[in-house]
């Protein structure tokens, strides 16, 4: 691509950058990382870092030796120094990256040397819109990026990493050059009528149509995309003591609530992370609604209400022994129009299920025995039911789009079908190209063919510093 551009945040082309590329946590991680890059990337570098002996200072080679200060001649780490020459390195600038001792301390020294050198600190996500911008990736790659480092899941990490591999790319590149092919053949029917023979409508809407069920089926990962980028945000709702935290503790195989037989011994919502089928899921385990005398208590029944509107599915959940009873008809009704699952626990201490007169929901109930440990295999099974209810498959699918991605696509699938309205209605060839430009514009701002500054500063902006 090679583009020179000057962004509106101020961000501009060839400076050299400097950020700590990797998560700094104290007494954590045992290796930190200041990565630099641009023109004055190796210059700086050459005067913070001394590699004792003949070592050679190469592209795609790693030096030992020591940072030290260029005003004292003060040591600051020993350290390992990265080289990678453009164009071959992420940003296809020159690239230097000092390995040093993980923790805060070293790490900053050594980003502060950098800066006192003449580097700038990076922007978030400026090393990864350098690679952009000199062609190094495109637009649906270096967003697959970000969702790599932030992937929740192996399915998400397999999915982001299938984008950074362009396996989103050419299926976009391919629709788009169908359709400027299309369009080139209708303009030069335009230009040149006496010329060419006349356009096979019947061939050009059999085009259109293939494309436009192309890009429907990319469309169609889109809900997809986003539940493995954000994850399923699930609440465990019922009265008190009828097996909440047991169920949160059995399903993440820990004590991460209380758990006894009192009722009312949760008092606020305690969270737990999960993953099933791929899909990152967010447990919410909330206090037993009820009615309430207690001040806190009733601080955290209102907790639990607003988990149970907000979340994206939510787990109803009562007591064997007790049936369905006057306060879970009662809470039922508070719920019902959420997508939900009910689940019957302690039935170990049931003698006979069809005893039990529940009320019909989406899905058939589970049966639970959380205490045992029983039960959590068909509760997983229905929540990925109740997932593919909505045509999503997360264990089987290989590309998924972002939001971002998602609206170009649905403006594409919109003047196609425009397109086709528009030979049916038996228009003229001018009328054809109107929508044939806007769908080819629509797949270049997927992959960053056609794209604005503002669209940059925006989707970069989404990026931690250090990418």
């Amino acid at each position: 691509m090679g583009l020179t551009l000057e962004m509106s945040s101020g961000i501009v082309q060839g400076e050299t950058i400097a950020a700590i590329a990797t998560a700094i946590v104290p007494q954590q991680g045992s290796v930190g990382i200041v990565r630099l890059s641009g023109a004055e990337a190796r210059a700086i570098a050459q005067v913070l870092f001394h590699a004792p002996g003949q070592q050679l200072w190469a592209s795609h080679r790693i030096l030992y030796g020591y940072v030290r200060d260029p005003q004292t001649q003060q040591t600051v780490d020993e350290a390992l120094l990265l080289l990678m020459w453009s164009p071959r390195s992420y940003t296809r600038e020159d690239v230097v990256e000092f390995h040093c001792h993980g923790g805060i301390m070293a790490v900053q020294r050594v980003l502060q040397l950098c800066l006192a050198q003449g580097a700038r600190l990076a922007e978030p996500g400026e090393f990864t819109l350098r690679a952009f911008l000199n062609g190094r990736l495109d637009l649906t790659q270096a967003e697959s990026v970000a969702d790599l480092v932030s992937a929740q899941s192996p399915q998400a990490a397999q999915t982001a990493l299938a984008g950074v591999q362009g396996k989103l790319t050419g299926p976009i590149r391919e629709l788009r050059s169908a359709c400027l092919d299309i369009l080139a053949e209708v303009e030069a029917r335009i230009d040149f009528e006496d010329d060419l023979p006349p356009l096979d409508e019947a061939a050009v809407t059999k085009q259109l149509a293939q494309v436009w069920q192309s890009v429907t089926a990319i469309l169609a990962t889109a809900h997809q995309g986003e539940l493995l980028r954000s994850g399923l945000k699930v609440a465990i709702v019922g009265r008190p003591n009828v097996g909440k935290s047991s169920l949160l503790n059995a399903w993440s195989r820990s004590d991460r609530a209380i758990v006894t037989d009192l009722p009312g011994t949760t008092r606020d919502v305690v969270e737990s992370q999960l993953v099933v089928g791929g899909i990152p899921i967010r447990v919410l385990d909330t206090a037993g609604i009820r009615e309430a005398s207690d001040r806190v208590e009733k601080m955290g029944i209102e907790r639990s209400r607003s988990a149970a509107q907000s979340a994206d599915l939510v787990i109803f959940t009562i007591d064997a022994q007790q049936g369905w009873t006057v306060a879970d008809e009662e809470l039922y009704h508070l719920i019902h129009h959420r997508p939900l699952i009910l689940v019957i626990n302690k039935t170990d201490l049931l003698e006979a299920k069809s005893s039990l007169s529940i009320p019909e929901v989406a899905w058939p109930p589970v049966y639970t025995a959380a205490a045992l440990n029983r039960g959590i295999e068909d509760l997983e099974n229905t929540i990925l039911q109740a997932v593919q209810g909505d045509r999503l498959q997360a264990s089987d699918i290989e590309i998924t789009i972002n939001q971002r991605q998602a609206a170009a696509l649905t403006r594409t699938c919109a003047a196609l079908e425009q397109v086709q309205t528009t030979i049916m209605n038996q228009l003229p060839l001018d009328f054809w190209t109107i929508d044939l430009r806007t769908a080819v514009q629509a797949l270049g701002e997927v992959t960053g063919e056609e794209i604005t500054e503002s669209m940059l500063d925006e989707i970069f902006s989404r990026f931690c510093i250090g990418k």
